[in-house]
C-alpha cells in the first residue's frame, strides 16, 4: 500500500433526492446510491486534476475506474427532497487498485457508508 500525497483527502459531492430516486414507500431505492457513489468518485478525481475520461482514453489508454468490490452499511433512509451530502476520499493505493470510501449524511444525519475497490482500467488492445 502507498498514499499519494497530491490527492485531497475528501471530497464533497452534494445532491437532492428526487421522487424518482425512491420506492413506491418512499425510501431512495438503494441502486441509486451506488450510481451516486460513481458520480461522487469523478467528482473526486476531477477535484484532483484528473481530466475527463475521454481525455485519459487518448492519452493514457484510462477507460475509467470500475468498480470490483463493494461493502455498504446503511444506517437510515432517505426520502425525495432531502439534501444528501456525499463525503468520498481514498484510504488506501496497491499497485492495480485503490480503496475508495463514501460518506452520506443528510445533516448530521449519517444515512449510509461505503467502501469500494476500484481499478484503473485500460483499453483492450487489439
Amino acid at each position: 500500500m502507498r498514499n499519494s500525497p497530491s490527492v485531497p483527502r475528501a471530497c464533497t459531492y452534494t445532491l437532492r433526492v428526487e421522487f424518482g430516486d425512491c420506492d413506491p414507500a418512499g425510501i431512495v431505492w438503494f441502486p441509486n446510491f451506488f450510481r451516486w457513489f460513481d458520480a461522487a468518485s469523478r467528482h473526486f478525481f476531477i477535484s484532483c486534476g484528473v481530466p475527463p475520461w475521454q481525455e485519459t482514453t487518448t492519452t493514457l489508454g484510462v477507460i475509467g475506474t470500475p468498480l470490483v468490490d463493494t461493502k455498504a452499511q446503511f444506517t437510515k433512509t432517505a426520502t425525495y427532497g432531502d439534501d444528501l451530502i456525499i463525503t468520498t476520499s481514498i484510504t488506501e493505493w496497491f499497485n492495480k487498485s485503490f480503496v475508495q470510501d463514501h460518506r452520506i449524511h443528510r445533516g448530521s444525519d449519517a444515512i449510509m457508508s461505503c467502501q469500494e475497490v476500484r481499478i484503473f482500467a485500460g483499453e483492450k488492445k487489439r
